[in-house]
């Protein structure tokens, strides 16, 4: 075998044994990474020896650290995005969520991505979308990030999407958003979850034993800046379905459905928020 196959053969030996998901997968994508090309194009690099700086990184892949802090780039749909240690890594299944949005926007509306992270949601729709986007981040870090990936079309606020009182300049769009989308923090708290899941910031994971730390208090702030036939959809725990319906309800959203992932997983709610009906005549 050539320099680089050896390589990424030895390479795959060692992340397996770390128990990494897809080893060889990953050997090619941190060897390209180095090599500043495209994994097709390691096919034609055979003959290279390892680049500068594989095996450190191999070595950090092992301790499981994510992928994507390594390289320092996430793939979002289309999109390239700048991640790092300090923000949550945009998982697949997000992007479900990502087109469900763009679908239900229309010309000239106001989205809102509240919890936005690294601003994956918020950019997604900013580039498929013709609406005035808005994104919502607390923690400085992320926003870090955030600022990096987002177009500069997007409004990009500081802000707890629990509290409508500590949204900043968002408290202008209340009763105004038609469309608003977030990815919480969701997961109950465990430590039986793949290493990798610790790497990414502990709030913008877990939210408390059940999951549902967040999601009520989110709910009410949507329902606060959402206008009369606004939409939303929230990402939820694989467990917390059913309870994300009745939080839902209980906020006072109407057309509550569920939203699979593209494995069939029930992974997201959506609701509408529809003006009061007028009251009959014999109810007056």
């Amino acid at each position: 075998m050539t320099q680089l196959a050896q390589a990424l053969r030895r390479a795959e030996a060692i992340l397996a044994k770390a128990g990494v998901a897809s080893p060889l997968v990953d050997a090619k994508l941190l060897a390209a990474n180095r090599l500043a090309c495209s994994p097709m194009e390691l096919h034609f690099r055979m003959g290279d020896a390892a680049p500068e700086g594989f095996w450190e990184d191999i070595e950090r892949r092992a301790q499981r650290e994510p992928l994507q802090h390594i390289t320092g780039v996430a793939y979002f749909g289309p999109l390239e995005l700048k991640v790092g240690p300090g923000v949550f890594v945009p998982r697949p299944e997000t992007e479900v969520l990502a087109d469900w949005a763009v679908r239900r926007t229309k010309p000239g509306d106001t989205v809102v991505d509240l919890c936005t992270g690294s601003g994956a949601l918020a950019a997604y729709v900013a580039s498929f979308a013709d609406a005035k986007v808005w994104a919502v981040e607390q923690s400085e870090e992320a926003i870090a990030y955030a600022r990096q990936n987002l177009p500069t079309a997007v409004t990009l606020v500081q802000g707890d999407a629990g509290d409508v009182e500590k949204l900043g300049g968002l408290a202008r769009l209340r009763g105004k958003v038609d469309v608003l989308v977030s990815n919480p923090p969701y997961v109950p708290e465990s430590d039986a979850l793949p290493a990798e899941v610790y790497h990414d910031p502990y709030e913008a994971v877990f939210a408390g034993a059940d999951g549902m730390e967040l999601i009520p208090r989110l709910l009410d702030v949507a329902y606060a800046l959402l206008g009369d036939g606004g939409v939303l959809a929230v990402e939820h725990d694989d467990a917390t379905s059913v309870e994300v319906q009745k939080a839902f309800s209980a906020a006072g959203f109407d057309e509550v459905e569920v939203l699979k992932d593209l494995t069939g997983t029930p992974r997201f709610v959506t609701g509408s928020k529809l003006s009061a009906q007028p009251l009959k005549e014999e109810e007056r």
